[in-house]
């Protein structure tokens, strides 16, 4: 069978060793096959002209709940499909189907569709992240109430032995069985996250102990530093700080977090333990502003309850994460690049094959002009999109 072979020609290419000026980017059948400075003879190959733009890694989504009109709390293979193509023309050339709290048949219906998309040849599709339903309730947001509780072993067990699609699981770690949680989840491959929580250093220090890695959208349905009458009490935030490995991620959309936050968050924590994320809903990456959930309105480029009482997402997209991070928070292309794709990679133990342009990774391929607009896209080989 005759090889599929694509040459990316005439841009700047990032990769771990820095940028490559007028680089080249061999891809054949969806692998990167070769990246080197210069334009190099392919024979056969399909040119792609980059047009002096920047070459870059796809972006690797981490928690995005829908797209194009669709969520993920559907479960159906719909669904699924049409919010993942939605978002991969933005940049998202990888992808963690997001379900808020739901139920365990919700559950066990979006972990099948996900286990059939992962089994696809080529697939975007990593893995499931469920954002609940173990919160603290006073810190639920737009999540469902009915669906919140503490962690309940027979029903996580279960679930996890059934399963290797699902990758990850948020938890309020205040929450009685936290640290049972999170040790089996660690012990099954699951990544344990913080999240929804009114989480001092306490606690923290029980979900760092228990096998807690990562912080799920930092700053957000959390608490800062505070008093208590006249006692003052570290937040969540602060007591993240204190563990220099505990990774985080920022809804880099400039108004979920502030793009002075952004840019501490990026100080302090580092490019190799921050990564950006959407955090979309089904409103987002869509020419329609209905969304899945009729409790959902579109207002001020964010996604509310009908009521008005509360964030329920964003309607960010993958490019303008990255955009955002430079343009308003002030941080280098290439940082935000990095925690675009290298970072969630490296977070969900994909860094062997995903996450940076290197020989023998997924062509997984994004190209940007100076002003930081997204003009291509490909996802394992396959154009996505194309307005060079």
């Amino acid at each position: 069978m005759e090889q599929k072979i694509t040459k990316i020609t005439g841009g700047r290419v990032f990769t771990p060793q820095g940028w490559v000026k007028d680089g080249t980017v061999v891809v054949k059948d969806g692998k990167i096959a070769e990246v080197s400075s210069g334009n190099i003879d392919v024979a056969g190959a399909e040119v792609i002209d980059a047009k002096g733009m920047d070459i870059v890694p796809g972006g690797i989504e981490l928690h995005i709940h829908g797209g194009g009109g669709r969520d993920f709390m559907e479960g159906t293979e719909e669904a699924f499909r049409t919010a993942i193509a939605a978002h991969m023309k933005y940049g998202t050339t990888s992808i963690y189907p997001t379900l808020s709290s739901s139920s365990v048949p919700m559950i066990k219906a979006a972990l099948a569709t996900c286990e059939k998309l992962m089994a696809e040849e080529g697939s975007p599709v990593l893995g499931l992240h469920l954002e609940g339903p173990y919160f603290n309730p006073g810190k639920a947001g737009a999540q469902m109430p009915e669906y919140i509780t503490p962690p309940i072993p027979a029903d996580y067990e279960p679930i996890i032995d059934s399963t290797k699609a699902l990758k990850r699981w948020d938890e309020a770690p205040e929450l009685p069985g936290t640290t049972e949680f999170g040790r089996y989840c660690t012990d099954h491959g699951v990544l344990a996250a913080i999240a929804h929580t009114k989480a001092e250093y306490v606690d923290v220090k029980r979900a760092w102990d228990a096998g807690f890695r990562h912080v799920t959208h930092f700053y957000n349905a959390m608490p800062g530093f505070h008093n208590v009458r006249e006692f003052k009490h570290e937040g969540t935030v602060e007591s993240v700080y204190t563990f220099p490995e505990m990774s985080v991620e920022m809804i880099a959309d400039g108004i979920h977090v502030p793009p002075t936050i952004l840019r501490m968050i990026y100080m302090v924590k580092g490019v190799e333990h921050t990564a950006l994320i959407t955090d979309a809903l089904a409103c987002s990456a869509s020419d329609s502003d209905v969304a899945f959930d009729p409790r959902v309105i579109l207002e001020d480029g964010v996604c509310k309850l009908a009521d008005r009482s509360a964030l329920a997402g964003s309607i960010a997209t993958m490019d303008r994460l990255i955009r955002t991070c430079v343009q308003k928070a002030e941080i280098p292309l290439e940082d935000a690049i990095r925690m675009s794709s290298e970072t969630p990679a490296r977070i969900m133990g994909e860094l062997g094959r995903k996450g940076t342009l290197e020989k023998g990774k997924d062509a997984d391929i994004c190209i940007y002009d100076g002003d930081v607009q997204l003009h291509f896209v490909m996802q394992q080989g396959n154009i996505v999109r194309n307005e060079l």
